[in-house]
């Protein structure tokens, strides 16, 4: 039986750069607070402008609440690092040290997936706990999601008994029950972000054990035409008809300037739709049936903002039949 999206208690959402992964994040997290849940939105990357779809401060491995009921934070490894070896090891909260620091940067850069399985393991953490209804993870880019994604599974393959065993153990767990996890691919109607997220598709069907809840499809343009409006335009951008509509309007001396910009720009707003719909189509075939495609319209702002981030939420709303 399929699990509703945000009936679970952890999304990673991930996309090709410049998809808008960061804003459908910020969105999902906002719905379910105003759902009633108590929610965690995370940004994985430090880097990151979760903030700004919230007109927040710069966030911190602290979590701060941004809405009434959703609460938002920024991954530090480090700070992970220490707030596992006070919670497993009762050691007291400590500042950065000098030998800790070094060890921990020279382990994380010579055994590839510490830093990864820290991350996870924070976010697995959240959600096993149920410190929040829903954790809703901003997660790496395409290209890099399935390192951690398959970090738990790595080490417990490689480490087979004592503590860390114990610890991949049940990261594997939320990662791989479907009821707790879920990913959430987010694509915009191109051709290479959808060729990225088919191959992201099959690699993470293949490689992790993580379920595929569903892709969001984000600035999709309206069909502001329809098949009858078209053979109209196409009927007045002939000549003759064309003469005598630039008459009836006063513009006969300047129609090559004036109506037929109109009538181009309604030809290039069919064409951008039919096409952006073909690579829909060979989304939804390479997709299993089970899984949802939502959509997103084109909002048509600069920036982004709350204004923004509740525009993108009540559209998902829609989508989800909330």
């Amino acid at each position: 039986m399929s699990v509703a999206l945000l009936d679970r208690r952890l999304l990673l959402v991930t996309g090709k750069g410049g998809t808008g992964k960061t804003s459908v994040t910020a969105a999902l997290a906002l719905l379910a607070a105003q759902r009633g849940t108590r929610v965690l939105a995370c940004e994985v990357d430090a880097k990151g402008n979760l903030s700004d779809f919230y007109e927040s401060p710069r966030l911190s491995f602290r979590p701060r609440e941004v809405q009434p009921g959703l609460f938002a934070m920024s991954m530090s490894t480090e700070e992970a690092l220490q707030e596992y070896l006070r919670l497993q090891l009762h050691l007291p909260a400590i500042a950065r040290i000098g030998p800790l620091a070094r060890a921990f940067d020279f382990v994380a850069t010579a055994a590839p997936g510490v830093r990864e399985i820290l991350t996870v393991g924070k976010l697995a953490y959240e959600a096993r706990e149920r410190n929040y209804g829903l954790v809703v993870a901003d997660a790496s880019a395409s290209g890099h999601v399935i390192g951690q994604l398959v970090a738990p599974k790595a080490i417990d393959e490689l480490v087979r008994v004592g503590p860390i065993h114990d610890q991949t153990g049940w990261m594997l767990d939320v990662l791989g029950d479907p009821a707790i996890t879920g990913l959430v691919i987010v694509t915009t109607p191109e051709e290479m972000p959808v060729n990225e997220t088919i191959e992201l598709i099959g690699r993470v069907r293949a490689e992790t054990d993580v379920e595929l809840a569903a892709i969001v499809v984000n600035r999709v343009l309206p069909e502001l035409f329809s098949h009858a409006d078209e053979q109209v335009f196409e009927r007045l951008r002939e000549p003759e008809v064309a003469e005598a509509v630039a008459a009836g309007v006063g513009d006969e001396g300047g129609y090559g300037a004036g109506l037929s910009a109109v009538f181009e720009a309604a030809r290039l707003a069919v064409t951008l739709r039919r096409t952006r719909a073909g690579h829909l189509d060979r989304l939804r075939e390479a997709l299993p049936a089970e899984v949802p495609m939502l959509f997103v319209p084109y909002l048509f702002t600069r920036g982004h903002g709350l204004r923004t981030t509740g525009q993108t939420a009540e559209a998902l709303s829609a989508e989800l039949g909330y």
